[in-house]
């Protein structure tokens, strides 16, 4: 314990104690903070002044001491002090911490804990810390002066930034140190366990004195003191968080604009060129000193370390991938002793006075010996409240047993029964009337349930007591006034119907409400038999409770074995701190006391917590003969025995242990005789037991003779443990587990030991099995459960040949153990605590104690840790989750679970997949205060845990995973015999659309061979038809254009661009204007005056700084010669604003449209050939790759001309579009369709949506439009925004009959989920479930399928998603598991051909084969405009050919994956139908493992994961899976979607994530085309840009 500066080994003895009681007052809150640093520091006083020129400690040792912080081994001269710690412990063991669960409390194990974490030091274990939102810190007050965590700063950053702070005195150091944060940078603390750094002075980040605690923050409360903000300015590359980088929409701006964004080192002109792969190493332009790079640095170096368990080969089928199950290692320790023999008790006395019942016990004492007392009862002070005697207990129940036989009802019925269920509610204070309701049930002859008070409807596990009440068939329950009035009520005063409880009828036994029979009503008592006496509840594992009867027989025959075993004497005095209501409290406490006529002390839980040392002070006063107590009891005796000199033990004749078949309860045994012994406790009166509700007492150590040799230990192997064997221990003393025996088996009964799974086989001599008893006084059933009950109290052994051993059936004890020498019983666990991983064997109660014994004290709560396992694919996988204090630091925590980690996997050879710490006092409590396992577990698996630190390793645990797939030689080569247009024995996977045919009229071919000249004829022909208009947000048209206007805006424009000097003929021009008319006229006028337009989506006012660069770098990418735009825009391009993010002096020629003269061009350019550029279209790719493409004349013509057939377009009809007319198939909607085929376009722009949501809709119903276009965005805002609210739009007459095409335009995969349910949604208001669809463009080819008015409707067809992931398509049933729908994305175009082909290979492939799309048609782009002029790309990805097949043919590679499949259907000319299926994008597809992903399959498991995750996007970082959720709900929940992303993923995909980023909502940047940009978010990530929430590393 060097840590403070000062060596507290070098203290003498009494400093050393008085430190030592400091630090336990702290630890159990009878002390502030403040003040035990005041009252340590003037202890330390004296001594600091000579530590006063020594530099500080390194600083990975600044940790705040704990009772038990023996922390391993460190070098230097720490080393002895942190010994000579452990050896003090050891002196005084009941100095140790109040703040841990002693029952797992053994000095041996702790030591061999901390030798094990001491080997890992020495590897040096580098774990990143995962990086939290100040926020999102809710749990501490001490939180506020924890400097943020700056680590991960390169190492040598971090020494600069420490070297420039003012040197400090070691006075400050220990002064702010003490506040419980450590003062290194986490960097050099908690990163590296024991890396030997320079000595340095502390960063200035603690130079503040720490304040005092202030209470924690609420949630969202993001304020911070002013140390935190200058930490932060050092920590943080944004301290502000206000507007984002460049590429970046900020959180301000959330995600209403939508913003094209390209990276910040954009490859320009190459779409695919490059691998991707190639450019991660470099980190695609991102600083890699950037904190979070280096932290996933740190994780792969973890990562690169050998697994434990070695993956052997694995086995994978081509069509499964199947997860092979590890083979057994032959080194595995077998099992070699010979069969084991069942074991025999003591037979059962007889003894002539025993009497025929129990109740005929209580009548004979009632009537001979009415003054002898029966139970004492004590209040809250722990001072007896009443006394109850045998007289009045006899009474008394009498009274209870005629009412409830003849008063309950009105006079002539009967409500009660004998033999019908009753429940009884006490509390635990009150035993008396527990008493009376027990035994006048026993004399009424219905059967008493006893159950726990409810205290609200929340409580853990209250609807499994619900599910108990029912399977009892309980209508009743008998309770106290005072426990009734303290119920939880309805506001009318009812009795709340607690969650799955039956209706109850309440009845009050106080004596007051009771009848007194008359003279002749007599109980009757008919000898013991068969029959149910009572029912006792217990709680599975799964957290199901059933009732366990136990018949009037087996509780006579079980209070006569007890007083046997016991040695019981009438008269005797007994106190029990144990539950009365169940168990050994109420088999020792309530039955066989009675038997025995015993004055029973009971000594409620709330006294024990009030004043741990009552039980003690009753033996003392009462001279107790006997005293019934958990672990737990000796250990809060031990803590409080200072307080009381004068207490004898000396009249114990037994002090019975209940829990002592807790493997870890000999250590409590050894310290309560150690300190006791002094008080007269004799060695030999300590009586462990083993127990269990099913076969009652299953073994007890019997009370020994003084002075003979006690019982001996067995110290066994943990490995030995976990394969289910017997091996004493003498090597590997860390991995050592102690036990004490139980004692021997029950009076009367017959034990053996079987196999805990499977058939009941006898187990060797030598090997762990399940204890399974034989005796008549065990339980006989589960109640009204008869399939559970045969499986457990009707078994029968086998032997190794499968013989049964004979015909006596055998009670399962649940408690897993073996017969040692002398036939002495020992128990190393229970069943329900066992986790089965990897087919070995491991105990809850085993783990927890490793954990606990890992320096708890500064981070657990109480000791309160659960242990569980859930099941993810194929295997059960370890979760721990433990409370933490609210004054632990976030570097404890961390450093606590990445310790525990360790210690548990060196000790018990098994990774965890979970370590979760919850703020102090949430986990759900059992009726005494425990853990309730089931719920918590149920809880983390709903992710409703709410934990404020996690730490997930599912590297380390999942040795499971299918091997690698390597690439296999592909099915279909140039070798492939092709016949006809057959391949491989399949059609070819090719489709086309209808043939263009020639327009009929000549002429208007001729006219339309220009758009230039068709709105030139239209002007001319038919001046007056308008062709735009254009709607604000209140659904007003505010403008419209007729063709001869359009046409005269457009002349206008040309003038002006002619005047100008220096912009010639053939120049790019760009276009900056909002989506409306003025950009269609500026279009063609760039057209009129020969030069080529290149719209481009102007900056966002609010946000220049994210949406000006991709403006910028447009204008610079197409070398334009001028900017188009208006006033506004050209008052924003020459800002200050702007200026501040780009070079506004070299902008081309800005022209101002909106006030032009009214000129005319000498001439209307007509460019020489239709092969000419007609304009530029330049998009951001989904991966970030800003592309433009040369669109030629011929090509707009052939694709105007396409969409006006499939749409069955002409001058007459109208549609609406509401799309972003920037590039692709919405500017060609928007621009050039109206004017080709002359239908009048309703133009929306989407951005005036977000303001009236009803606009597009209500638009569609006013003009009762048939076709209309939109986004995918537009869809999820119509969706998500007015999907409750059809009834209120059908009031106001929205009709969506009339809809017979709604087509969402995109570049991706359809998402089947919206459109449906936008469908379905919109059903209400008359929209044709037949209406939407989807188009499909590229880059290469604007626009290849697009649903028109002809053609079948789309099919939908499911995927086996393994298969696609091994590039294959195979098809299977609607709901298979693992199956993906997957629908057709619209028809293909007029004109267009497609062929799927293998991307390796270019040869063609078959009917339902994977490939890469290829298209041929008349409007394929020319190629990518470039300032590099890449001919092999242009070459590559415009005009390339098959490698076999159809040479000739031309082909543009579309980047996409899809598949080709014949359906059923007929198309217009009378064939089978083929449709096309787009998979994904090829650039966004991820190579994990040898597999290809598609980010949206895995994005859809995780949106699925938890109802709080909104949108999410993943990305891969080197092979590292990055998962970005963001988070809907508060900021409690974000910690808890990391271990269910980490679930669905490793289930659903086979796949590990390694990093899980918990984001706000908007922060994933999304395009105008509502696709979400993830290689920007990635490079927005690596560059710390995120601000995210929380950020998990999984190990």
């Amino acid at each position: 314990m060097a840590e403070r500066g000062v060596d507290v080994s070098a203290l003498p003895q009494e400093i050393r104690e008085q430190l030592a009681e400091l630090d336990l007052e702290l630890s159990e809150g009878d002390i502030t903070q403040k003040g035990y640093e005041k009252k340590r520091a003037k202890v330390l006083a004296p001594y600091l002044t000579q530590t006063q020129n020594l530099a500080p400690p390194p600083a990975y040792d600044a940790q705040s001491p704990g009772p038990s912080s023996a922390s391993a081994p460190e070098p230097g001269p720490s080393n002895s002090s942190s010994s000579s710690s452990r050896h003090r412990r050891t002196r005084r063991p009941h100095r140790s911490s109040g703040t841990r669960d002693e029952r797992y409390r053994s000095d041996i194990h702790t030591e061999a804990v901390q030798a094990a974490l001491a080997k890992h030091k020495e590897e040096k274990m580098a774990l990143p810390m995962p990086t939290k939102r100040r926020s999102a810190y809710v749990q501490s007050p001490v939180d506020n002066c924890t400097p943020p965590d700056s680590s991960s700063s390169s190492d040598d950053e971090a020494v600069s930034s420490e070297s420039t702070g003012p040197q400090q005195s070691p006075d400050t150091w220990i002064n702010s140190s003490l506040h419980g944060s450590s003062t290194s940078s986490s960097a050099s603390s908690t990163l590296s366990h024991g890396e030997s750094r320079p000595t340095q002075a502390p960063q200035p980040q603690s130079q503040q004195a720490p304040p005092p605690a202030a209470p924690a923050h609420p949630p969202h409360s993001h304020s911070q003191p002013s140390a935190l903000a200058e930490a932060f300015a050092q920590a943080r590359i944004d301290p502000a968080g206000g507007v984002g980088p460049p590429d970046v929409p900020s959180q301000a701006q959330a995600r209403g604009s939508r913003v094209d964004l390209p990276p910040n080192a954009v490859v320009r002109g190459m779409s695919r060129g490059q691998s991707r792969s190639s450019m991660m190493e470099t980190a695609d332009g991102v600083p890699v000193s950037s904190r979070v790079s280096t932290k996933i640095q740190q994780l792969l170096n973890t990562l690169k370390r050998p697994k434990r368990p070695p993956l052997s080969e694995f086995f994978t089928d081509d069509q499964e991938e199947i997860v092979e199950v590890p083979q057994a290692d032959p080194n595995t320790p077998k099992p070699e002793g010979r069969q084991i023999i069942p074991v025999k008790g003591e037979p059962l006395g007889v003894v002539s006075n025993w009497p025929p019942a129990l109740q005929a016990a209580l009548t004979r004492w009632g009537a001979t010996q009415g003054k002898s007392p029966a139970l004492t009862a004590l209040d809250i002070t722990g001072k007896p409240l009443y006394t109850l005697t045998y007289g009045k207990l006899w009474s008394r129940s009498v009274k209870l047993a005629y009412t409830l036989l003849n008063k309950l009802g009105t006079k002539n019925e009967q409500i009660l029964k004998p033999g019908d269920r009753v429940a009884l509610v006490y509390p635990n204070s009150d035993p008396g009337m527990f008493w009376v309701a027990f035994y006048g049930c026993l004399l009424a002859e219905v059967i008493p349930v006893p159950i726990e008070v409810p205290l609200s409807r929340k409580d853990a596990g209250s609807s499994q007591v619900g599910f108990l009440l029912g399977s009892c068939g309980v209508g009743l329950a008998l309770t106290s006034e005072i426990c009734l009035k303290g119920l939880p009520k309805t506001p009318t005063g009812e009795i709340l119907q607690f969650k799955g409880w039956p209706r109850l009828k309440w009845v009050v036994t106080d004596s007051k409400y009771l009848t007194k029979p008359s003279k002749d009503w007599q109980p009757h008592i008919p000898t013991a038999n068969t029959d149910t006496a009572y029912i006792e509840y217990k709680a599975s594992k799964e957290g199901t409770v059933m009732g366990v009867a136990v018949s009037k027989v087996a509780m006579l025959t079980h209070c006569q074995a007890l007083s046997q075993a016991c040695n019981y004497c009438e008269g005797e005095t007994l106190v029990n701190v144990l539950d009365f209501k169940k168990d050994m409290g109420l088999w020792h406490g309530v039955l066989t006391s009675v038997m025995n006529r015993i004055h029973t002390i009971s000594v409620p839980y709330a006294v024990m917590k009030a004043c741990p040392l009552s039980w003690v002070q009753r033996v003392h006063i009462h001279k107790a003969r006997v005293a019934l107590v958990k672990c737990r009891d000796l250990h809060w005796a031990m803590m409080a025995h200072r307080d009381q000199r004068e207490t004898s033990l000396a009249s114990l004749r037994m002090l019975i242990v209940a829990d002592g078949a807790n493997p870890w309860s000999v250590s409590s045994c050894d310290a309560f005789l150690n300190v006791f012994q002094a008080h007269g406790l004799k060695p030999e009166v300590i009586c462990p037991c083993a127990t269990s509700p099913e076969a009652m007492t299953v073994a007890i150590r019997r009370p020994g003779v003084p002075g003979a040799p006690l019982p001996a230990r067995a110290i066994l192997s943990m490995t030995g443990l976990s394969h289910g064997v017997i091996r004493v221990n003498t090597e590997d003393k860390n991995s050592a587990l102690t036990v004490q025996d139980v004692g021997h088996v029950m009076p009367g009964a017959l034990m053996c030991i079987v196999k805990p799974d499977g058939p009941p086989m006898l187990c060797k001599t030598d090997e762990i099995g399940e204890i399974v008893v034989n005796s008549r006084a065990g339980g006989n059933m589960y109640y009204g459960l008869h399939g559970v009950t045969k499986n457990t109290f009707e078994v029968i052994p086998v032997n190794a040949s499968g013989t049964p051993i004979g015909e006596i059936p055998f009670v399962r004890s649940g408690l897993l153990g073996f017969v040692g020498p002398g036939s002495l019983i020992f128990v190393v666990g229970k069943n329900e605590g066992l986790l089965m991983v990897s087919g070995r064997r491991h105990n809850a109660d085993d783990l927890v104690a490793t954990a606990l014994a890992v320096e708890p004290v500064k981070t657990v709560y109480r000791g309160r840790i659960a242990v569980f396992s859930v099941t993810v694919f194929y295997d059960e996988r370890i979760v721990i989750v433990a409370e933490q204090r609210p004054d632990a630091s976030e570097e404890d925590s961390f450093q606590w679970m990445s310790r525990v980690l360790q210690a548990i996997d060196s000790i018990h050879q098994v990774g965890l997949y979970c370590l979760a710490l919850v703020p102090a006092n949430t986990l759900p409590k059992t009726p005494l205060g425990g853990i309730h396992i089931s719920d918590t577990k149920q809880l983390f698996l709903e992710g409703a845990l709410h934990p404020c630190n996690i730490l997930m390793c599912p590297h380390t645990c999942v040795t499971n995973m299918p091997k690698p797939r390597q690439k296999q030689p592909v099915g279909v080569g140039p070798a492939s015999i092709m016949v006809g247009n057959l391949v491989a024995g399949k059609r070819i996977a090719q489709a086309a659309g209808r043939d263009l045919g020639l327009i009929e009229d000549q002429d208007l071919v001729r006219k339309h061979q220009f758009l230039t000249e068709a709105l030139q004829w239209r002007a001319q022909t038919d001046p007056d038809h308008t062709l735009f208009v254009l709607l604000n947000a209140k659904g007003v048209a505010v403008c419209t254009a007729t063709c001869v206007q359009l046409h005269k805006r457009s002349e206008k424009i040309a003038a002006a661009l002619m005047e100008r000097s220096g912009i010639n003929i053939g120049e790019n021009v760009v276009l900056l204007y909002p989506p409306g008319i003025d950009l269609i006229a500026a279009f063609y006028g760039c057209l009129y005056a020969g030069c080529i337009p290149v719209t481009v989506r102007p900056p966002h006012p609010q946000n220049l700084s994210a949406t000006l660069p991709t403006v910028r770098m447009i204008i610079d990418v197409s070398k334009a010669a001028c900017i188009l735009t208006t006033q506004v825009l050209t008052k924003i391009l020459r800002s200050k604003e702007a200026a501040a993010t780009v070079n506004i002096k070299t902008w081309p020629i800005i022209i101002d449209t909106d006030d032009l003269p009214r000129k005319r061009p000498p001439t209307i350019y007509k460019p020489p050939n239709a092969e000419m550029i007609a304009y530029l279209d330049f998009s951001v790719s989904t991966t970030g790759m800003l592309t433009g493409v040369k669109i030629s004349h011929a090509a707009v013509s052939a694709l105007c001309r396409s969409i006006k057939l499939q749409c069955e377009l002409y001058s007459s009809r109208q549609i609406t579009i509401c799309l972003d007319p920037y590039c692709g198939l919405g500017f060609v909607l928007w621009c050039l369709a109206s004017v080709y085929s002359g239908h009048q376009s309703i133009l929306i722009p989407p951005l005036e949506l977000e303001s009236s949501l009803t606009l597009w809709l209500g638009t569609l119903s006013q003009y009762r439009i048939r076709d209309t276009f939109c986004s995918y965005s537009v869809m999820e805002l119509c969706t998500k925004g007015l999907g409750g609210q059809t009834d209120m739009l059908k009031a106001r007459g929205v009709n969506l009959s009339c809809v017979r095409s709604c087509v969402v335009v995109a570049e991706e995969r359809p998402r089947l989920a919206l459109t449906h349910s936008f469908s379905k949604l919109f059903k209400d208001l008359g929209l044709s479930m037949r209406a939407v669809s989807t188009a499909f463009g590229s880059r290469v080819n604007l626009a290849i399928c697009l649903q028109g008015t002809t053609g079948p409707d789309p099919s939908t067809v499911y995927v086996d998603l393994k298969s696609l992931r091994h590039d294959r398509v195979r098809l299977v049933e609607r709901g298979a598991p693992q199956s993906l729908p997957l629908v057709e994305s619209g028809t293909i175009l007029p004109g267009v051909r497609v062929i799927i082909v293998n991307p390796e290979t270019r040869g063609p492939l078959g009917d339902s084969h994977l490939g890469e799309i290829w298209v041929n048609s008349p409007h394929n782009a020319t190629g990518y405009y470039t300032i590099y002029g890449e001919e092999n790309l242009q070459a590559d990805h415009f005009n390339t050919k098959l490698s076999f097949g159809d040479p000739q043919t031309l082909w543009a590679r579309t980047g996409y994956l899809g598949f080709v499949k014949r359906t059923e259907l007929t198309d217009s000319s009378g064939d089978r139908h083929d449709a096309l299926f787009v998979v994904g994008s090829l650039d966004e597809t991820l190579e994990l493992r040898g597999l290809r992903y598609h980010p949206i399959d895995i994005e859809t498991s995780v949106s699925r994961a938890h109802r709080s995750i909104g949108e999410s996007a993943v990305f891969t970082w080197t092979n590292l899976l990055v998962v970005v959720a963001e988070l809907c709900g508060s900021e409690q929940d974000a910690l808890d979607l990391v271990p269910l992303v980490t679930n669905v993923v490793l289930e659903e995909h086979h796949l590990i994530v390694g990093v899980v980023v918990i984001v706000d909502p908007g922060v994933i940047p999304i395009n105008s085309r509502g696709e979400k940009q993830r290689m920007h978010l990635r490079d927005s990530f690596l560059a710390d840009q995120l601000d995210p929430i929380y950020v998990a590393y999984n190990m």
